[in-house]
């Protein structure tokens, strides 16, 4: 029988976006034996989440490692992004993990996405432990989601061991659990969680006698040593200083130098010298490595089986930044930077394309989702960048000879009240209702599967129709043959700047009655902007920059106190989802602008005539 390492556990924390999975592994770094007072006290509510989007939208958006010291013994463990669009962070970490620990909020229930990450666990064969958390959450029932679990473990195939998954209920807000479901029997303690780990989890094999196989699952850089490959020792030792081979994905193989190695503890990276089977490390010391290729022993050149993630389903085009107000903001606004931030980009996100086009400066970006390709652009304007991105387009597939485009499954909750127009909206989005269900409180449960296309903009219209109070998700399913016949798009057209100016009251008040404005008074345009939505389904040039006539001193302070409504406020997101195929978001440190393609008026309206002949 193989030696097992007792030393160590590997897990994954998965979950569902906001069920708490991130809270409940700052509170097992709080109560282990893994950090002093000072840095318990400096932690934080969500010490894993280091990117400012990250923290401040409450979501994970790149899978993190961290280990806790509990007496001796030490549990691995990486946080995983809850949201679809981040999958493919979900999908190389399973490769270095023996067990999961399963996160699911005691009021919401199973989700979409605990299906999705569930999947991934049980296809690596997994050993799941089920954390029923947030018991202290009105309307909790956690009994009830433990049959949900259940039944979703049945579902999607689970062993008959798997069946007979070990539960703890928590509270990680109050860093509180226990065994029972009852509430009044919660203790301020994460044992019950380290106890299970290490009696559920299986040890890993100690096979460090054998010749090395390092597998990259995912990476890191930085300007000093280039890429890090950040991994599991599937089998031998490594040091540094030691000699090794990268077996590429293209079969060739080369040769480095391992000049630094690091482990994981608490949030800190920390120098070691030597690692063997079963640990999580980061490795220095390879200029080209890519997630999937096997570090091994130049004597025993043994690949592990690649690993495999999703192909984007999504793509935009980026162009460097040509209105009239190029260059005010920005830092780097160049092709060349865009291009060099691209670039960067693709050495640690492995769900990311970046593709040359005939046009210079404009490249086409692809990526899983609207949040991921966001997430960039959010990212590279707050570096300093300006740019522009078109409206995200779906990528098709020859599947069989059949033109063929990707879908997603839907779960709504809503109130009962506006269930009837959440469903006519997704039927004209070509949504196929797959079941409806009242969960109780006076909600409604949707599950629909719809064309990716048909989601692009959804949630600004999904908002509207549940007025704030409906829960939306949705994550890729499959690829399905291309509904023809059809083009989803905005219904209403755009309300455009005939000139370059600054906007007044004056000029605004004689607009807004064509729709809704983007815009307040006192805000730079310049002609080609776009300044509001038109409530009709046609495009106007309007001129918002027109001074009232003045003849006098009263009129002149009469119209200071004229008041226009409030301009709808134009989010990175918001912004996308409203783009028409003719239309760009222009991007810079400072502002987030709508843009036609064409900005000439003249030379617009030329061009529409001769689409329509």
């Amino acid at each position: 029988m193989a030696n097992l390492r007792e030393d160590i556990r590997n897990i994954a924390i998965i979950a569902h976006v906001d069920h708490g999975k991130t809270t409940l592994v700052n509170e097992m770094l709080k109560q282990s034996d893994t950090m002093d007072a000072r840095k318990e006290a400096a932690l934080g509510d969500r010490a894993m989440d280091t990117n400012d989007i990250e923290k401040e939208r409450g979501i994970t958006i790149l899978s993190k490692n961290t280990a806790v010291r509990v007496g001796d013994k030490q549990i691995n463990i990486l946080d995983t992004p809850g949201h679809a669009d981040f999958g493919g962070e979900v999908e190389r970490i399973m490769g270095m993990v023996d067990g999961v620990l399963l996160v699911v909020d005691a009021f919401e229930g199973t989700m979409p996405q605990t299906r999705f990450v569930l999947k991934k666990a049980f296809e690596q064969h997994l050993t799941p432990i089920v954390i029923v958390n947030k018991v202290d959450r009105p309307g909790a029932r956690p009994a009830e989601v433990v049959d949900e679990v259940l039944d979703l473990f049945i579902e999607l195939g689970a062993d008959e061991e798997d069946l007979d998954f070990p539960v703890i209920f928590a509270s990680a807000m109050n860093g509180t659990t226990s065994m029972d479901p009852e509430i009044d029997t919660q203790e301020h303690t994460m044992d019950p969680i380290f106890k299970t780990v290490f009696e559920t989890i299986p040890a890993p094999v100690d096979n460090s006698d054998e010749p090395l196989q390092f597998q990259v699952a995912m990476l890191d850089y930085n300007d000093f040593v280039g890429r890090i490959g950040i991994g599991r020792v599937q089998r031998g030792t490594i040091k540094v200083g030691d000699n090794v081979t990268v077996m590429k994905k293209d079969g060739t193989k080369q040769n480095f130098r391992v000049t630094k190695l690091a482990g994981f503890i608490g949030l800190d990276q920390v120098e070691i010298n030597e690692a063997k089977a079963g640990d999580l490390i980061a490795v220095s010391g390879m200029e080209d490595i890519n997630v999937g290729e096997t570090v091994v022993d130049p004597e025993h050149p043994e690949a592990l089986p690649l690993l495999r993630i999703d192909e984007p389903t999504l793509q935009m085009t980026f162009r460097q930044n040509d209105s009239p107000f190029a260059g005010r903001e920005g830092k780097y606004v160049t092709a060349r930077q865009i291009e060099d931030r691209l670039q960067r980009e693709l050495h640690t996100d492995v769900s990311l394309r970046v593709a040359d086009t005939d046009a210079a400066g404009v490249w086409s970006v692809s990526g899983r989702g609207e949040l991921h390709l966001s997430i960039l652009i959010e990212n590279m304007r707050r570096e300093g960048f300006e740019l522009q991105a078109s409206r995200p387009q779906v990528i098709y597939r020859d599947i069989d000879g059949v033109t063929s485009e990707p879908y997603e499954s839907v779960q709504i909750d809503t109130p009962d009240e506006y269930s009837s127009a959440v469903i006519d909206s997704l039927n004209q989005r070509k949504g196929e209702m797959q079941n409806m269900e009242s969960v109780g409180n006076g909600q409604t449960r949707l599950t629909y599967m719809a064309p990716s296309r048909g989601l692009i903009g959804y949630s600004t219209e999904f908002m509207t129709a549940t007025h704030g109070y409906g829960i939306y998700n949705h994550t890729y399913a499959e690829y399905r043959p291309m509904v023809k016949n059809w083009a989803p798009g905005r219904r209403n057209g755009a309300l455009v700047s005939i000139n370059q100016g600054q906007t007044t009251n004056y000029a605004i008040m004689g607009v807004e009655d064509r729709g809704q404005m983007f815009v307040g008074a006192g805000i730079d345009v310049y002609e080609g902007m776009v300044v509001g939505m038109n409530a009709r389904d046609n495009d106007i040039s309007v001129n918002v920059t027109k001074a009232k006539p003045q003849s006098n001193v009263r009129s002149s302070n009469k119209d200071q106190t004229a008041s226009i409504k409030t301009p709808r406020d134009m989010s990175l997101e918001a912004s996308l989802e409203f783009l028409n195929d003719d239309e760009y978001v222009e991007v810079t440190p400072e502002n987030v602008r709508i843009r036609k393609e064409i900005l000439n008026t003249s030379e617009r309206e030329k061009a529409a005539k001769r689409k329509n002949k």
